[in-house]
């Protein structure tokens, strides 16, 4: 192949990428896959893809290649792809005022006038160019990580990670736990919500981390059993790293939001804590992003993208029909109650895993009983798995992330 069709090739390539991106697709079926990895990739990382492109472009008009008409076709789908860029980028600098709004409704217009003045001057506002391009560098000044601490008897499943600031805190750090995702098939603790963690860490906070027992090998309700030791492991021992046991945060994306979500709004759960029942498992805030709230889809939100069979042959092991009170159990949306921590559900318009349908119904749900605030962030164009790495629209909603756990905390403070 020539220059010129490697460069029509790769344009071909970019346009529809960037077109995934930005369009909201439904009952893809099969496609679900290679359209979710295009769309994220190019939604998440806009300009630096721009950035590429141009330089791909530069070098070959230096080198005389367009006076091939095949290498000029593809400058035109560069063009469309560049446009459609641009576009991506300008919408994820928008999302500061999204989020901003959303807090606003749920807090209060003077919510960050109501934290204690040494902590208002840590809420960050803005972001920086050197972190979203570069996307996957995580570590931070201040932070120190314990690595690979058990918290059970699972092995490798059952192994945590502390993030620890490095200046000690009065009264403690506050500790904010993070659940991964994978379709409580795969994942690892080390992979996910590290652009939050590290944030969280620099500011005072004691992130910790978690594996937790997979499907197929293991059955629910193992998941959510392991998420409760870990919060029984963190009540009774983070103190020896200067945390404060008592106030204990929790988040998680995708399946990690199903699992944050449904460790908030069921604490002390005797048959999900055996072997530690007398353990308070309650969770004092909660943000869930992109999360399944109803394993039984009872509002046939998913239509013809069902997750029922994946469910019940590799998650529940058991069918709907046979078990339905698991599969209620399983689900937050049945577990919503005015009792629920101070909650933020973050969800993307566009995400193609878990459709944006779910999180509305929980939350309105949520919102028409709790007594606690409840924001709600529905963030335009965003996929799922969106904050795994750092980008223009994931800084942005970690700040907010941090405005949200900080106002929890100074709310739980007062009482």
């Amino acid at each position: 192949m020539t220059w010129a069709g490697v460069y029509f090739f790769l344009a071909l390539l970019s346009v529809t990428c960037t077109v995934c991106a930005m369009v909201q697709a439904r009952k893809l079926r099969w496609f679900v896959a290679p359209y979710f990895l295009a769309a994220w990739l190019s939604g998440e990382l806009a300009l630096i893809h721009l950035i590429w492109q141009l330089a791909l472009t530069a070098l070959l008009a230096f080198a005389g290649g367009f006076s091939d008409p095949l290498a000029q076709s593809g400058l035109g789908l560069f063009t469309l792809s560049w446009l459609g860029l641009v576009y991506l980028h300008c919408q994820a600098m928008d999302t500061p005022q999204t989020l901003g709004a959303s807090l606003c409704r749920a807090l209060g217009e003077d919510y960050r006038a109501r934290l204690p003045l040494e902590r208002q001057h840590l809420l960050a506002d803005h972001i920086t160019a050197r972190h979203w391009l570069q996307p996957f560098r995580f570590k931070r000044q201040g932070v120190r990580k314990h690595s690979h601490i058990s918290y059970g008897d699972a092995g490798k499943r059952n192994l945590l990670d502390i993030y620890h600031p490095h200046e000690p805190r009065p009264g403690g750090f506050p500790v904010l736990l993070q659940v991964h995702g994978g379709a409580w098939m795969i994942g690892k603790k080390e992979e996910q919500a590290l652009p939050l963690i590290y944030h969280m860490a620099q500011r005072g906070w004691l992130c910790v981390a978690i594996n937790y027992r997979l499907s197929p090998k293991d059955a629910f309700p193992a998941h959510i059993i392991d998420v409760k030791k870990a919060i029984a492991w963190i009540r009774e021992n983070i103190s020896n790293y200067g945390g404060n046991p008592d106030f204990i945060a929790v988040t998680g994306g995708s399946a990690g939001g199903h699992l944050s979500s449904l460790a908030a709004l069921t604490p002390n759960r005797q048959e999900w804590q055996p072997g530690f029942e007398q353990v308070d498992t309650s969770l004092q805030a909660a943000v869930p992003f992109c999360g399944v709230y109803d394993f039984l889809d009872r509002f046939d939100t998913r239509t013809k993208m069902s997750m029922e069979k994946m469910l019940a042959d590799k998650v529940m092991q058991c069918t709907l029909g046979d078990h339905r009170e698991l599969w209620e159990a399983a689900s937050p949306l049945e577990h919503v109650s005015p009792d629920a921590p101070p909650m933020f559900v973050i969800q993307g318009t566009h995400d193609s895993l878990v459709w944006v349908e779910e999180a509305r119904i929980f939350v309105s749900a949520l919102q028409s009983v709790s007594r606690k605030p409840v924001a709600y962030a529905e963030l335009p164009g965003a996929q799922h798995a969106f904050d795994i790495f750092h980008s223009v629209r994931t800084d942005h909603t970690v700040n907010a992330v941090g405005h949200f756990l900080e106002y929890s905390h100074a709310r739980w403070l007062e009482h």
